[in-house]
């Protein structure tokens, strides 16, 4: 008696397979209207693809978004700390300047 396979099962991981590499996309619309006057228009895109062929086509949203990615969560922490940096420096500035506009004037209103 010989071992039996499901070719199911190989047809399913092979149409996957296909799918990943390659890629899906399903698009659609949807309109919602009343008496021929459009209300909602959903658009609807839907991409099945790996994340290397995503990639390849330039789809990589993912690794730019700090709530899926850590990496782009730190670069967002290390891109404020500097903005945060350049601010406060430039605030003390403007307060020097102020601070000397400010003696200036009071010297010249007592003399």
């Amino acid at each position: 008696m010989g071992m039996e396979h499901p070719v199911a099962s190989n047809t399913i991981v092979d149409v996957l397979e296909k799918v990943l590499d390659k890629g899906v996309v399903v698009a659609g619309d949807i309109t919602v209207g009343i008496a021929d006057v459009e209300l909602l228009t959903i658009k609807i895109r839907l991409i099945v693809a790996s994340v290397d062929k995503a990639k390849e086509i330039g789809m990589d949203w993912w690794e730019n978004d700090p709530y899926l990615s850590s990496k782009a969560a730190d670069n967002n922490t290390k891109a404020l700390e500097e903005e945060n940096k350049k601010l406060q420096e430039r605030l003390e500035s403007l307060e020097k300047k102020l601070e000397k506009t400010t003696n200036q004037l009071n010297t010249t209103q007592t003399n």
